[in-house]
């Protein structure tokens, strides 16, 4: 019976999904907002966008003129993600005035547009919605801006996903709502995956950290059970490595040491019960301190603020629900 318990145990830690068990933290939330159509010689200027920005070209090409980077071309299919806080052009060509994309759009609930004679391109585009205080988890790792284009190992569940979008969007069928923001996020969900295996070179993170097999193993068993007290040695053996190697190579590509992570996810989950008004005594023990007085200790040693100043602060910003 009690080896019966240890296998369902362990096949649940090995079964977690960190990457899921973060986006659900953030609360991400993907919204298709509009698109435009346009033809001949055009250029929209869109401002900085406060929140995560995506777009995919879906007819035709374009140029994309971010500010302070060179400008790049989308084909059909290409998608992008914009995490900075940057303007932004999309042209015909790079050399074409660009004329304000929000007077074109302005007028009570309009989402779509044409400019020209809307024969040549095709865009849809939308945005990523994200915890205020949690989303920063995400925010602080993407570089500026994206780009997957169509011609990449994952072209095909693209074009499935930008086909579905249209679909959806131009049939008006009932639940189109839903489906397009459950489709929006799986697009979103895929940039992410995209981005995880870019070759180029990302800084080391909990981002990059999810994307490296060698340190899944150790990642599942920490999100599978952050309660559990895990020692160097057990985390070690899961990925098949020496203390040695597994400690230096985690660090490398986390950025940080493996217990300072399962601390740093602890800290993170608890941030999230304390906006809900979860009891002090409940958190400290889901997350594995023996007593309240050592859970407020570890949370202030991480974050710099007490549990109760914490929770003070976000009922300050309003409701629970609202903070968060």
């Amino acid at each position: 019976m009690l080896e019966s318990a240890h296998y369902l145990c362990n096949s649940a830690e090995m079964n977690a999904d960190p990457f899921s068990d973060i986006l659900k933290l953030m609360k991400a939330e993907t919204l298709v907002t509009g698109g435009f159509s346009a033809g001949g010689a055009w250029s929209l200027r869109f401002p900085a966008p406060e929140k995560i920005k995506f777009f995919a070209v879906v007819k035709g090409h374009c140029w994309v003129c971010i500010d302070g980077e060179a400008p790049l071309q989308f084909n059909t299919g290409d998608v992008g993600l914009l995490t900075a806080k940057r303007s932004f052009v999309l042209a015909s060509a790079p050399e074409v005035p660009p004329q304000d994309a929000m007077r074109l759009f302005s007028g009570a609930g309009r989402s779509t547009a044409t400019v020209g004679d809307g024969r040549d391109f095709a865009h849809i585009g939308g945005h990523v919605l994200l915890d205020p205080a949690s989303g920063r988890l995400l925010a602080d790792v993407l570089p500026p801006w994206i780009h997957v284009p169509a011609a990449s190992p994952q072209a095909t569940t693209f074009r499935w996903l930008l086909d579905q979008l249209l679909a959806e969007r131009a049939a008006g069928l009932p639940g189109a709502q839903l489906a397009t923001a459950q489709l929006a996020q799986l697009l979103f969900i895929q940039i992410l995956r995209a981005h995880l295996q870019t070759t180029s070179p990302m800084p080391a993170s909990w981002l990059r950290a999810l994307g490296d097999p060698r340190i899944a193993p150790a990642l599942r068993l920490m999100h599978g059970d952050p309660a559990r007290a895990w020692h160097l040695d057990e985390l070690a053996k899961a990925c098949a490595m020496s203390r040695t190697t597994f400690a230096l190579h985690f660090r490398t590509i986390a950025g940080v040491a493996p217990l300072t992570y399962l601390t740093g996810w602890r800290m993170r989950l608890a941030e999230r019960e304390l906006g809900q008004n979860t009891p002090m005594a409940v958190i400290a023990q889901s997350l594995g301190y023996t007593s309240e007085s050592a859970f407020s200790h570890a949370f202030k040693r991480v974050t710099g603020h007490s549990p109760r100043a914490y929770r003070t602060a976000r009922m300050a910003a309003g409701t629970p629900a609202a903070a968060a």
